[in-house]
């Protein structure tokens, strides 16, 4: 039998590319931190995964790493409570000494080349359209990117579709940030114009079955949902979206996959890393037949990687791994360059000032995205007015910047539970 020898966790920081970073900052400023695990088997082989600590859905702690060291690896490996770079690991690993690949361990393979999207947070329409221009030279078909109230999206849309070609198809993803099918109906009814946006996904509160029966009513453009968000049994009785978005351990996403399968429901796995683990990813999408949407990886944002082999896109679609285990070549060499100390979240980013403006003349101040999440949530703020802008305020060593910061730091916000 084979057993764990070791696991080493190392912590990485991966620097992200210029237009991502500095949109970036305001929101998710961690996503740049990685934590390696680089597991040890008794026979010599090496296997090796990722987790983002303050993003994946499942960190990998002290517990998981002794429940894990001396056992079989191929026991263990479906256990999605060991946490994500864990379990990615272990079916590196067992791929490995078995010299198979790692989708084989995982079931059946249903198609050899997977859908996969770019990915970009909210920005001005100007930093869309480099993004977008990137994504198509790189072979990507379609965008993921958010719908804020605090950028005027019928602005940014209009921007933005006009230099794409009609092949290219984006999803907007309002986060639940429509807030009430009164509020948002009118708008995505407004903006079914441009044929290009093929996606709405969480428009309103996903918890609120009845507005969002009365969206998938009303709307021609079909709308994704978080699996699970009410629960999967509410999603699929009360109709009221037209696919998934997927995350979470093997385990997991096999389960809800198959579910999605019986009800003819689509879905796309979202597994955000570096090209480690968008290889990891495509070994599970290849086995699950309803993994239809482009998966969103997040790879493309990082400046540097530490896979060796290429990450790989034609048509929108990247071929499915046969090589043993994930099918990567790691460079340590890169793992050591960028290994930090483990550290707490970094979040807010300091020295940040963000100014929204509205078309009214109204200006307001803030210094990290979280309160303006708050602040809108609660209504305290207009929402997808048209002409609204949001910039990043660039300290100027003035007094009066630092007065805005201090004022914008210490301003009370009102978060609204879920309903």
């Amino acid at each position: 039998m084979t057993t764990i020898k070791s696991i080493e966790r190392i912590w990485i920081e991966l620097p992200l590319k210029p237009t991502p970073w500095q949109n970036m900052v305001r929101e998710i400023p961690h996503w740049r931190l990685f934590e390696i695990c680089k597991v040890t088997l008794d026979n010599g082989v090496v296997g090796v995964g990722e987790t983002m600590p303050y993003y994946t859905w499942g960190e990998v702690t002290d517990e998981a790493v002794q429940r894990a060291e001396g056992k079989d690896p191929a026991i263990i490996m479906w256990d999605d409570t060991l946490g994500a770079g864990l379990q990615m690991a272990l079916f590196d690993a067992v791929g490995k000494s078995l010299e198979t690949p790692a989708w084989a361990l995982m079931g059946k393979r249903v198609r050899d080349r997977c859908h996969v999207g770019w990915w970009a947070i909210d920005m001005p329409a100007e930093d869309w359209i480099s993004e977008c221009a990137e994504a198509i030279e790189n072979g990507y078909t379609t965008f993921k990117t958010k719908a804020r109230p605090w950028f005027c999206l019928e602005n940014q849309l209009e921007k933005l579709c006009a230099t794409l070609p009609p092949y290219f198809k984006l999803d907007l993803d309002f986060n639940d940030f429509g807030l009430d099918p009164a509020q948002i109906r009118p708008l995505c009814k407004q903006l079914e114009k441009y044929e290009m946006v093929a996606i709405w996904e969480s428009p309103i509160r996903q918890t609120d079955t009845a507005g969002n029966r009365e969206l998938r009513n009303h709307l021609s453009i079909p709308i994704a949902q978080h699996v699970g968000r009410p629960a999967f049994e509410t999603q699929i009785r009360q109709d009221i979206c037209d696919g998934f978005v997927l995350e979470g351990g093997v385990d997991t996403a096999k389960s809800y996959g198959r579910m999605a399968a019986e009800f003819n429901k689509p879905f796309w796995l979202q597994w955000v890393g570096s090209n480690l683990g968008a290889m990891y990813c495509l070994h599970l999408q290849a086995v699950l037949s309803h993994a239809r949407w482009p998966a969103i990886h997040c790879n493309h944002m990082f400046a540097d990687q530490f896979v060796k082999e290429p990450w790989v896109v034609q048509n929108g679609m990247a071929e499915v791994i046969d090589r043993p285990g994930i099918g990567a070549t790691v460079d340590w060499d890169i793992i050591e360059k960028y290994r930090i100390d483990p550290m707490e979240k970094p979040y807010p980013h300091p020295g940040l000032l963000i100014r929204t403006d509205f078309p009214s003349g109204e200006s307001y101040h803030f210094t990290h995205t979280q309160q303006m999440w708050d602040r809108w949530w609660a209504g305290e703020l207009p929402s997808f007015i048209k002409g609204v802008h949001t910039v990043i305020v660039e300290d100027d060593g003035t007094e009066q910047w630092q007065q805005l910061r201090s004022e914008a730091a210490a301003q009370t916000t009102y978060p609204v539970p879920e309903i």
